[in-house]
């Protein structure tokens, strides 16, 4: 068996047998990580884009996701996330990719949309839809109907057909997986920023539940795994018992902090497993 069906079955391995990775603790501390001994994402150039959870700031946290799955893993991060960013700022985070690191780069992995919902920006449509001729079997003319993807910034779904027909194209023979954002609970940044809960629908009347399933629809639209994040991290912050793994239990349930990010991280790490790192 070759080095890439070996890594392969390792993986499938460690997906469905009741084994769990081997655990490193570091000393003198609660964090835990995984390590994998032999996986198709060790030494990869991964990049992150999104928003203020990916941020290289560290926005409510000392230690990203990615930086856990670095350590997990052994991948190379290569992080765009800013702050604030939402659908529309992920064209301008690939386009400085292709820039600085053209097509030196394994996998894209995208984590946006919570600001897109507290935005109010419109779902949309995918596509538009009209009458077309075309040339079938026989062959022989006919008019069927045909649909045009809706490259439209102002709206949820054309913000993610328009950077997602950009990454595709100029990143061909690259992983790209997308991430459905957390769950959110309050969050008071200023006397200017205040944003309820979940429970709350935004200015348009629209639950973030709209807008995770618009980041799975999507997976389909454009031929992209989808990690649920939104349900596999297990991270509920509207439950004060889940508190403890966000910046500030009064004011900030919107950003998870260390210990946060690095129960995503291992929800991240065993879903990664299941996917190569890259088509080349």
């Amino acid at each position: 068996m070759n080095r890439k069906l070996s890594a392969c079955f390792l993986a499938a391995l460690l997906l469905s047998a009741e084994a769990h990775p081997f655990p490193a603790i570091s000393t003198g501390t609660t964090e835990q990580t995984v390590a994998v001994t032999s996986h198709p994402w060790k030494g990869k150039r991964v990049a992150f884009l999104g928003d203020s959870i990916t941020d290289k700031k560290h926005v409510g946290t000392t230690k990203c996701y990615w930086e856990y799955l670095a350590e997990m893993l052994g991948l190379e991060p290569l992080v765009y996330g800013i702050n604030g960013n939402q659908w529309d700022g992920i064209l301008k985070q690939a386009q400085r990719l292709l820039e600085e690191q053209g097509n030196n780069v394994d996998a894209i992995i995208i984590f946006a949309g919570t600001n897109d919902y507290n935005g109010g920006v419109p779902i949309g449509e995918w596509f538009t839809e009209t009458e077309m001729e075309t040339v079938v079997g026989g062959p022989r003319t006919t008019v069927r109907k045909h649909r045009t993807p809706v490259m439209a910034e102002t709206t949820f779904k054309g913000r993610i057909n328009i950077a997602m027909d950009y990454i595709k194209t100029h990143f061909p023979t690259q992983q790209i997986i997308l991430m459905t954002p957390l769950h959110r609970a309050y969050a008071r940044f200023s006397d200017q920023n205040i944003q309820p809960d979940e429970n709350f629908a935004n200015k348009l009347g629209l639950y973030i539940d709209e807008y995770v399933r618009t980041i799975k629809e999507a997976g389909n639209i454009w031929a992209a795994p989808v990690i649920d994040l939104n349900s596999i991290s297990g991270l509920f912050p509207m439950n004060d018992a889940h508190a403890p793994y966000f910046h500030k239990t009064d004011t900030d349930r919107l950003h998870p902090n260390a210990e946060g990010h690095r129960r995503m991280a291992k929800a991240i790490c065993y879903q990664l497993l299941a996917y190569p790192a890259s088509f080349d």
